[in-house]
């Protein structure tokens, strides 16, 4: 029963289990004694503990690449030859060339040799004459054209160029991990629920916890430490940087230089010049005469020559200009003596009978 009054609820088996297990001899309890229950709360000590506040860790640092300006040449243009053109030299050279060579003629007069002309009874004498000379000048090479190979040095530009010194940087640090002293409350003994007989007073009555026999567990205390952890480690990684390029115009050779020959012709300059074929002579020939030169003799050579296209003028039967003047061609065109009579081998070319 959980009480001696009358009407009293009997006690649960769990409760009588509890106050056996709690001391108390069931078996040699007398009628009318009555037993409570004392709560008896667990025990606790304060003790010093470390507990890990923030865990070790590495810290990372990376420096910045260093770079210095430099000067540097870059080469703008190769080095080439190129061909120089050394013109032709002339030098002007003067000849002097027969313009009319020497030769003998007949002049009127007298002397040591002397002919006398039939056709006017006059004396001729045979006068050398000297030969003539004219200057001619004409340009002749001195030395031919030609060409210099010249070396033409490269030619370089200094420019600024940014040149790393010393690359990026990784620093580690090591850092510790932090510990903390805290004041630990740790459980001595446990909660304990001792039954004595109700005149007993070991147990002061505010440790009761009545009739109803009740087992109550009291739940840990915790103090909540807030503590850093790593969740991801420090680490670094490599960012490439690219190269800064600076375009330069430069010249760049192609084709080495070419010697080109040109051929000049020779200049020439036409210089007429006498030169004797024959020398000169006396000879006789025969002519008409006032004997046989009749004008009937006359107009028949003026139709012989317009029969042959050279013009005499009017047909008259008188040896004039125009007369002369058509029989001096037909002469020279039938490589006939030409002079200022009609000779007789000239009649015959023309077919007139005396």
């Amino acid at each position: 029963m959980t009480s001696l009054d009358r009407g009293a609820a009997p006690a649960s088996h769990e409760l009588l289990t509890a106050a056996k297990n709690g001391g108390i001899d069931l078996d040699g309890a007398t009628p009318g004694m009555c037993y409570h229950e004392h709560y008896m709360p667990a025990k606790y000590e304060y003790e010093d503990e470390t507990v890990l506040v923030k865990g070790a860790y590495e810290t990372v640092s990376v420096s910045k690449p260093e770079y210095r300006m430099v000067e540097k040449q870059v080469l703008v243009k190769e080095a080439s030859k190129v061909l120089k053109t050394v013109p032709a030299q002339y030098s002007t050279e003067t000849e002097q060339l027969i313009d009319v060579a020497a030769h003998t003629i007949w002049k009127k007069g007298t002397g040591p040799i002397q002919k006398i002309d039939e056709a006017t009874g006059e004396i001729m004498c045979l006068v050398e004459v000297p030969a003539t000379y004219k200057t001619v000048s004409r340009r002749v090479l001195a030395s031919p054209a030609m060409t210099q190979e010249i070396d033409v040095p490269a030619v370089y530009k200094t420019v600024q160029v940014r040149e790393l010194v010393s690359g990026a940087q990784e620093t580690r640090n090591e850092v510790p991990a932090a510990y903390d002293t805290v004041k630990v409350k740790k459980q001595v003994s446990d909660v304990a629920f001792v039954w004595h007989e109700v005149h007993n007073k070991e147990h002061p009555a505010a440790t009761r916890t009545g009739n109803k026999i009740c087992l109550t567990e009291k739940a840990a205390v915790y103090e909540t430490v807030t503590s850093t952890v790593v969740d991801t480690p420090a680490s670094s990684h490599r960012v490439e940087v690219p190269a800064v390029y600076k375009t330069v115009e430069v010249s760049k050779l192609v084709s080495q230089a070419q010697e080109v020959r040109e051929e000049i012709p020779a200049e020439y300059n036409t210089v007429v010049s006498q030169e004797l074929e024959t020398e000169g002579f006396m000879e006789w020939r025969s002519i008409l005469c006032k004997t046989n030169m009749t004008a009937s003799t006359v107009a028949d050579i003026q139709r012989a020559l317009m029969q042959r296209e050279y013009n005499p003028g009017v047909i008259d039967g008188v040896i004039g200009l125009d007369t002369i003047g058509a029989m001096n061609a037909f002469q020279r065109d039938n490589s006939l003596p030409v002079d200022k009579y009609i000779n007789m081998e000239t009649v015959k070319a023309l077919g007139v009978d005396l």
